[in-house]
Parts: C-alpha cells; sequence; structure tokens
C-alpha cells in the first residue's frame, strides 16, 4: 500500500535541528527559544475525546504543558492554565485555547506553597462549574557537575516544586473529582535512568513515579484513575534555562532517536491517559525517551 501523500514523515519533520549554545534565566521563555519549539499548534487535529471536560494543568504557559494545553482544548476541554510568571508565554497558550473554541483561565503564583495550590482548584471549580482532569506538570532543574554546587536551598525549592506540589494540589482535588476524573502526572526517564548533573531534579521524578502507582491504587475504589507520562529529553525553554550552552547544543542526540522531542510529540499520551480510551489504566507510565529503554 503506497504511503499516503499528505502524509509528513516524521523523521522529516522533526529532524535534527540547528541547536546553538544559549543560555537563559531560570524558568525560560519560548520567546527566547531558538529554534522555536513545535506544541502543536498547526498539526494537532481533536476528535472529541475531552469534550465538555475541564482541566487544570500546571507549567501550562510553555513546552510539554503548552502542547497539552492546545491538544485538550481541540480535543473539547476547558482550560486552566496554571504558571510561575511567564506572563507572556501564558497569554500566548491561553490564545490557543481560545481559538479552539474553549475557555482558558490563567492563575499564576508559586505552587510550593500550598495555599496557592488549593487556590488553583479553587479557581477552577468557580470558573468551570466542576474540575475532572488534573494534570500535574510544572517543575524545577538545575544541572551541576558537583554535590557541593548544590545549595539546601535548591533542594528544597525542586523538591517543593516538583513533588510537594503534586501531594498539595492532588489533596485539594480530591473532595471535587468524581468517578472518571483522571489525574496525569509528568515523570522523566529519569525516574529510570537518572543523570548525575540532576542529582537534585532526578529523585523527585522516581518519587512522582512511585506517588502515581501509589495513589493509583489509593483512588481505584473511587473511580478515579492516575497515571503518568515519562519524557526523554524534550525541546523546551527549561533547557537553555538550566544547562550549560555547551550542552544544549547537543541536547537530545543520545539517543537511539538521535534527537530531541518536541513538546507535541507528547500530548497524545496526555490526551489518551486523559480519556475515557484509557479506561483500564491506572498507576500506569506512558514512556516517551526516543527510544531511551527503561528496564
Amino acid at each position: 500500500m503506497a504511503q499516503n501523500e499528505n502524509m509528513q514523515n516524521p523523521v522529516e519533520q522533526y529532524d535534527k535541528p540547528p541547536f546553538k549554545e544559549q543560555q537563559q534565566e531560570v524558568p525560560g521563555t519560548e520567546s527566547e527559544l531558538t529554534p522555536k519549539a513545535d506544541h502543536g499548534e498547526t498539526s494537532y487535529k481533536g476528535s472529541g475525546k475531552l469534550t465538555g471536560r475541564k482541566a487544570v494543568i500546571t507549567g501550562g504557559d510553555s513546552g510539554i504543558g503548552r502542547a497539552v494545553a492546545i491538544a485538550f482544548a481541540r480535543e473539547g476541554a476547558d482550560v486552566l492554565i496554571s504558571y510561575l510568571n511567564e506572563h507572556e508565554d501564558a497569554k500566548e497558550t491561553a490564545k490557543w485555547v481560545k481559538e479552539a473554541g474553549r475557555k482558558a483561565v490563567l492563575v499564576s503564583g508559586d505552587i510550593r506553597d500550598e495555599e496557592h495550590c488549593k487556590e488553583i482548584i479553587n479557581t477552577a471549580i468557580r470558573e468551570f462549574g466542576y474540575l475532572d482532569i488534573l494534570v500535574n506538570n510544572a517543575a524545577y532543574q538545575l544541572a551541576h557537575e558537583s554535590l557541593q554546587d548544590i545549595s539546601a536551598e535548591e533542594l528544597d525549592r525542586t523538591f517543593r516544586t516538583n513533588i510537594f506540589a503534586m501531594f498539595y494540589l492532588c489533596k485539594a482535588a480530591e473532595p471535587h473529582l468524581k468517578p472518571g476524573s483522571t489525574v496525569v502526572n509528568t515523570t522523566s526517564v529519569n525516574a529510570y535512568k537518572p543523570s548525575p548533573s540532576l542529582l537534585a531534579y532526578a529523585p523527585t521524578k522516581g518519587a512522582i513515579q512511585n506517588f502515581t502507582a501509589a495513589l493509583g491504587q489509593l483512588w481505584a475504589e473511587k473511580g478515579i484513575r492516575v497515571n503518568c507520562v515519562a519524557p526523554g529529553p524534550i525541546w523546551t525553554p527549561l533547557i537553555p534555562s538550566t544547562m550549560p550552552p555547551e550542552k544544549v547544543k547537543s541536547f537530545g542526540q543520545d539517543v537511539p532517536l538521535k534527537r530531541a522531542g518536541q513538546p507535541a510529540e507528547l500530548a497524545a499520551a496526555y490526551v489518551l491517559l486523559a480519556s475515557q480510551d484509557s479506561s483500564y489504566m491506572t498507576s500506569s507510565t506512558i514512556q516517551v525517551t526516543g527510544g531511551t529503554p527503561t528496564i
């Protein structure tokens, strides 16, 4: 059977990009990212898998979070975009959600604060009336070559952003989640194959993996499913803002597919776990690693 002439070859679509040595301030912005990342702005086509659903996405301003917000909106969901302080990026994500005909709500603030996490959930209930999808995606990382370079402050910030906030948000959301609701967490290939330069970050991803497996079992009797996605190297503003410039240039080239992934390449995994297509999945992980084995 001949290949559909309208089908773009993914190898050509996502060839090795011309990454250059570059650096941004943490947490980084999409506007300064070179080359630009693909979030599915022109490629993702929805099919109504999330019609009528209401979602909260942390770190929804850019990167993986933006790709998930665009995909959810095109599948029929209204979206609350939680972010730290990247206001222009968040507005851009909201624009794409609105262009899909869905409601976009922006909430800025630090998810390390439990009260702010409660406010995120409360805002979703006020704006949407109910909540049935929670995507815990926001993360913080810095790369170091020595354990001595990791301060107590950085360790605290990494764990509070990556795993404490997940506890806070799930706890705040639980009273509002009905049977059929879903939680999707973002873990990482670092949960399985930790990078020695990400010594503070990698353990949080292992904790997220464990948290997901445990909470999925705990909430199974409630009919609330909890799963996660484990990305490999994905091109987002987090990379040039947290890695040395010389490593940014070769980012992602050490995986079997020999390139970094694009946020758009993860969107379908989140849609699957948020939809009823994954009705028999809980405490599970979808690995999108560019071919890096995780066992």
